[in-house]
């Protein structure tokens, strides 16, 4: 792995540089398929739901960023998730997850792996991060490096160490994160998962989605060939010209996200903010130790419930009412009418998600546009 630090890699590592032709950056191969030599022999390419050389170069840099060996690309998320947890549970395994996760990921859990005949436990960050949980032969533990949607942070060093001990595999969905505030695998986790969608490719004009590792290729090879997940190559391109600047939008997202909850933290219209990076919060000690940055979300509930959640959103300028995250403008929702949506009410209680939450994707506009936007919604309520 090179030596350079992140911004350079964002920029140089996994380009594919073809000989005579000269290319700074990688084309588009829109093939479905590569011609075989004429011995019969196949080349490094054949077929692009096996691979193709712009997805290479995307997984490239990608696996440059978070430290690790190897990586795949997927056609969304959701496709990485499915294709990375399969190989790991098979009929009569049981799994731990958390039970504040993304909702379509908890249904993954809680409804569809039962019907596999794997048996999943949920558990809190709270409670998990204690290791007050009891090894019931888990063969895997799966979590979310930082919490969707109240920002809780799960003390990854601490659980790879348990999860090494034990023999479970710890796969972490670190899409909150990003390469640049977390490599969960460097933190000892054995598969790392991101959203592609979001910050990696940066525009929310896209959806694709990455898993990295340093063992187990050939079985995460075979399920993301059979399960049939693989991205076209524009979409990888897109998404590899997003990485290009992921070190330098980070920044300004860590950077705004923390003044804005600053700001929201410190008004008397706001119930609860929540957001790693704040020194009285819960988890700040262990964001410390597990994150080089706190990220570009923000949680928080309003004082007098879901009517004065939507007036404030009303009053807002610059936030655009919409789901997804991580895009260079700033996107707030409510998660009970967007993202957990299709939970019942007992388990968005069980998740902590109440009616007055907000979710705030923050962007990378001009700090001082957002803190005064919020400021002036705030006082309107």
């Amino acid at each position: 792995m090179s030596s350079n630090g992140f911004n350079t890699k964002c920029v140089h590592s996994g380009d594919m540089e073809i000989k005579g032709i000269g290319n700074v950056v990688t084309p588009i191969f829109e093939n479905s398929t590569f011609e075989f030599q004429k011995s019969g022999v196949p080349g490094d390419y054949i077929y692009s739901r096996w691979g193709n050389p712009t997805v290479e170069s995307f997984e490239k840099k990608y696996a440059e960023l978070e430290n690790t060996k190897h990586s795949f690309a997927y056609s969304t998320g959701m496709a990485a998730i499915t294709s990375s947890v399969m190989p790991f549970l098979h009929a009569g395994d049981s799994a731990l997850c958390l039970n504040e996760l993304y909702g379509q990921t908890l249904e993954f859990f809680s409804k569809v792996l039962p019907q596999y005949k794997i048996d999943i436990d949920f558990i809190g960050v709270e409670d998990l991060n204690k290791l007050e949980f009891k090894n019931k032969k888990y063969k895997a533990l799966y979590i979310e490096s930082i919490t969707n949607p109240l920002l809780d942070v799960p003390d990854i060093i601490e659980l790879a160490r348990i999860c090494r001990e034990k023999g479970i595999k710890l796969i972490v969905d670190a899409t909150f994160a990003t390469p640049y505030n977390q490599n969960p695998v460097s933190l000892g986790a054995d598969v790392v998962l991101h959203s592609g969608t979001k910050y990696i490719s940066g525009h929310s004009d896209l959806l694709i989605g990455l898993s990295g590792f340093n063992d187990n290729y050939d079985d995460l090879d075979f399920y993301r060939k059979t399960f049939g997940g693989t991205p076209d190559a524009f979409q990888a391109f897109l998404a590899y010209r997003g990485l290009k600047t992921l070190g330098l939008r980070i920044e300004r997202h860590n950077s705004n996200a923390r003044k804005l909850a600053e700001v929201l933290h410190d008004s008397e219209k706001i119930e609860t903010v929540y957001y790693p990076g704040l020194k009285d919060g819960e988890y700040y000690k262990v964001a410390e130790n597990n994150l080089k940055g706190y990220g570009g979300m923000v949680s928080f509930k309003v004082k007098g419930g879901i009517e004065n959640s939507h007036k404030l959103i009303e009053n807002l300028t610059i936030p655009k009412y919409a789901v997804s995250l991580g895009g260079v403008e700033s996107l707030i929702s409510i998660p009970v009418e967007g993202t957990h949506r299709a939970l019942t009410p007992e388990e968005r209680k069980a998740s902590g998600i109440t009616d007055n939450l907000v979710r705030l994707s923050v962007g990378i506009e001009d700090s001082e546009d957002l803190v005064n936007d919020f400021e002036n919604a705030l006082a309107k309520i």
